[in-house]
């Protein structure tokens, strides 16, 4: 592995990955804007906006730039988040050009007609329709807005049927020249590249497009313990359950995603065999971090039906409380060590893992550094590590709950400090 950091001649980060052996590249262009920069006015434009753009360019037609990356054995495609969105083509490394004028027709000369516009809306409010109709993905946007509270993080990357809908041409073209420039962009290029070629390619077609004021954030206060109930019809209930956590800079956040995994990461972890396999209260129960620049979490996700919600919040939270109260157990920490190491390596495979990834990393933290800095991050965690972020994460202070299903009785008399972890 071979990791750089170079700048253009304009100030563009390139950061490329050279691995050895590969077969395949990867060039992708990163925007540092995604959900929590929109108003409310325009929320959900950064993910429309990531659809129109391949509806056709100044020199291309849809079809056209379809037939031109299959042909070259490649795939392109684009993904929006909370802080970033990013657009990329991945294809054989003897095909690569094709994959980097692509990407970069698709960057800077995007057409961002009426028709495509009001076309792609119709399939970003179907895509809206059947995220909403999934109750396991969509309790992930129910647990945001209650844990931001109002603030900007709670906005979910697809945004709301009304304002979506709203959205005309002329307000995706005007977001695209005030933010897809300089000094919002990066290009990461990972596989079989070479760093001064891409150097080149970004210094020729994105050096001179011009430049866009810096985007600037409002970091969230931590707030105390919620819980919020959104209803729903049917039997099955999905619960969100978690705390305010670290950002992708924090000392502790390789700690945190121990302890994470400790908790519910495989079916050997705490709340899998506690609430799942010795009670059999929930279908599903597993545990995320997420992570942003500013701001971060540790959730805690289960399904279960209305008779068992209750009973799977209560053990979930003694779980979490007997971790805290009582330590590790034996050779746990190094289970969940093997565990995400082995996750991460599986992972580090292929090109397209590896291309998100460096992405990730690079626009969170600003640093290039390969995955092994991960894996030798997890080596060092060490059980008092762990511990000490039980102690700051774990508590009934911080704890937010939000329920996806039926009001019961019981949900409806449940107030949040009822749950004592």
């Amino acid at each position: 592995m071979d990791i750089s950091l170079e700048y253009t001649k304009a100030g563009i980060p390139v950061v490329t990955e050279n691995i050895k052996g590969t077969i395949s590249a990867g060039f992708l262009v990163a925007v540092g804007t995604g959900s929590r920069d929109e108003s409310k006015e325009i929320g959900g434009i950064s993910h429309l906006l990531e659809h129109v753009v391949f509806r056709g360019t100044k020199n291309r037609t849809s079809l056209q730039i379809s037939k031109e990356m299959e042909g070259a054995g490649g795939e392109m495609n684009a993904f929006t988040s909370k802080e970033m969105t990013a657009f990329y083509g991945i294809t054989l490394k003897d095909t690569s050009n094709i994959a980097k004028e692509l990407v970069a027709d698709i960057c800077v000369n995007p057409l961002i007609s009426e028709n495509d516009t009001e076309l792609e809306k119709k399939i970003v409010l179907q895509e809206i329709s059947m995220w909403e109709n999934d109750p396991e993905s969509y309790i992930h946007k129910l647990f945001a807005e209650t844990l931001w509270n109002g603030h900007e993080l709670s906005q979910n990357e697809a945004g709301e049927v009304d304002i979506v809908s709203a959205l005309t041409n002329k307000d995706l073209r005007r977001y695209f020249e005030e933010r897809y420039k300089h000094p919002n962009i990066a290009v990461i290029a990972c596989g079989s590249v070479n760093s001064e070629e891409t150097k080149k390619w970004a210094e020729d077609n994105f050096d001179d497009i011009g430049n866009a004021k810096k985007i600037t954030r409002q970091q969230p206060v931590r707030t105390g313990s919620s819980y919020r109930h959104f209803q729903r019809k049917g039997d099955h209930t999905y619960t969100g359950f978690g705390f305010h956590a670290y950002d992708a800079l924090h000392k502790d956040k390789s700690a945190l995603k121990l302890l994470t995994a400790i908790l519910g990461a495989g079916m050997s972890s705490r709340l899998f065999q506690k609430v799942r396999e010795e009670k059999a209260l929930v279908y599903s129960i597993y545990g995320m971090v997420d992570q942003n620049t500013d701001a971060g979490s540790m959730t805690f996700y289960m399904s279960s039906t209305e008779d068992n919600v209750m009973n799977a919040i209560s053990t979930t939270a003694n779980v979490l409380k007997e971790i805290r109260d009582e330590g590790l157990k034996k050779d746990e920490l190094n289970m969940a060590r093997n565990l995400i190491k082995g996750a991460t390596v599986r992972k580090m495979e292929s090109t397209d893992s590896r291309l998100y990834r460096l992405t990730k990393t690079f626009m969170l933290t600003g640093k290039a550094e390969p995955f092994t800095n991960d894996l030798k991050a997890l080596d060092r965690v060490t059980e008092n590590d762990v511990m000490r972020v039980a102690d700051d994460i774990i508590s009934s202070k911080k704890l937010n709950i939000a329920v996806y299903g039926k009001r019961t009785k019981e949900l409806s008399k449940m107030t949040i400090d009822q749950i004592d972890v």
